[in-house]
């Protein structure tokens, strides 16, 4: 793979950027630092296991942090070799059968990161699977001091991972890096600090708002912002998987299609394979990349982790991103939608209750 020489760097294609981590890890000289909701007993997770059991070896420190229900597929003695030259792997609050499992079991940390020697760092909506190795993905891979904010951040969840009460303000509050922002998530019903700050910046849209999500399922505030920011002219475009990974949200999704479309806002339906892209552009000047959905369930319940920012090679990146992704997508059909099979609007129906936890 070519040698990447800008400190900012986009990639879509897992390949790609699966091959530019594995490149950085084996060039490591004293940490990686690995947070991710999902490893998989497959090519890529084994892959990676072995990349990151290799440094181990070496001497250089390594410390993974996976989410215990994304991590569940992993057999026990996975990391057997890494721990055995003294890397350490965690997982992030172990699932309790408790009267409360149903909400709590929702509670994950879906945050994604990796961090290599201080300089290097990797935020974004992957996860280390081979499941996804056709879909479209978002990964900033930058190079930069801003990789020892997110280290204090790691080490915050690393600290944190298996205990019952967290500090949330503490825990969620917004870090500062020259001009960009990292936004965090906890599971919470009233601060939402990912949420709040999208519905401030779609506010603020005096041009465009372009957003790419795999779940759209947004709430009251969110969808009433997208809906003011086209009445007053701001161009408001959404890009959604045709079928995502998901299918009950791509069915309760549906039923918020029509109001949206009526106000104006237009949606694209990426046909090739599933987006799984987690990224907002607003006005050519900033931007929001990072593991937080569109949705009710990482606003409420999940850990997420976002960058905002107004760097400009970032955001000439990120449109011609944009622009590819429009190339293979359909337009939202409105009169289809009207009329859509009943069956369709009943699931519609039946689901809504459970909106918060799909």
């Amino acid at each position: 793979m070519k040698e990447i020489t800008e400190p900012y760097h986009i990639f879509d294609d897992p390949i790609r950027y699966y091959t530019s981590m594995l490149e950085d890890i084996e060039s490591a000289g004293h940490s990686i630092y690995l947070q991710t909701y999902r490893v998989g007993n497959d090519s890529i997770g084994i892959k990676f296991r072995d990349a990151l059991t290799k440094k181990a070896r070496q001497g250089v420190e390594v410390k993974i942090l996976i989410d215990s229900w994304g991590g569940n597929a992993i057999p026990d003695n996975f990391f057997k070799e890494l721990i055995a030259h003294k890397g350490e792997v965690r997982y992030f609050e172990k699932l309790k059968f408790n009267f409360d499992f149903f909400t709590k079991g929702h509670r994950r940390n879906h945050r994604k990161l990796l961090l290599i020697d201080d300089k290097i760092s990797y935020i974004g909506s992957t996860n280390i699977t081979e499941y996804n190795l056709n879909w479209r993905e978002l990964v900033l891979r930058l190079t930069s001091d801003i990789a020892f904010k997110f280290k204090m951040l790691f080490d915050e969840d690393w600290e944190n991972y298996n205990k019952n009460i967290i500090d949330k303000k503490v825990n969620s509050r917004m870090v500062r890096h020259e001009t960009c922002e990292i936004l965090r998530d906890v599971p919470s019903i009233a601060i939402q600090r990912i949420n709040k700050r999208y519905v401030q910046l779609i506010k603020k849209a005096e041009e465009q708002v372009l957003i790419e999500t795999p779940y759209f399922l947004p709430g009251y505030l969110l969808r009433k912002a997208l809906m003011d920011a086209a009445k007053r002219g701001v161009h408001v475009t959404i890009i959604l998987p045709k079928h995502s990974d998901v299918g009950l949200v791509d069915i309760l999704r549906n039923k918020y299609l029509g109001q949206l479309y009526k106000s104006s806002i237009h949606f694209l339906f990426y046909i090739p394979h599933n987006l799984h892209a987690k990224v907002m552009l607003i006005d050519e000047d900033r931007y929001s990349i990072g593991s937080s959905n569109f949705d009710y369930r990482s606003f409420r319940y999940m850990y997420e982790i976002v960058l905002l920012g107004k760097d400009p090679k970032i955001i000439d990146q990120l449109e011609t991103h944009f622009s590819e992704t429009i190339k293979n997508t359909q337009a939202f059909d409105y009169e289809r939608w009207q009329n859509r099979p009943v069956i369709n609007k009943f699931f519609e129906w039946i689901l809504l209750p459970f909106r918060h936890l799909l």
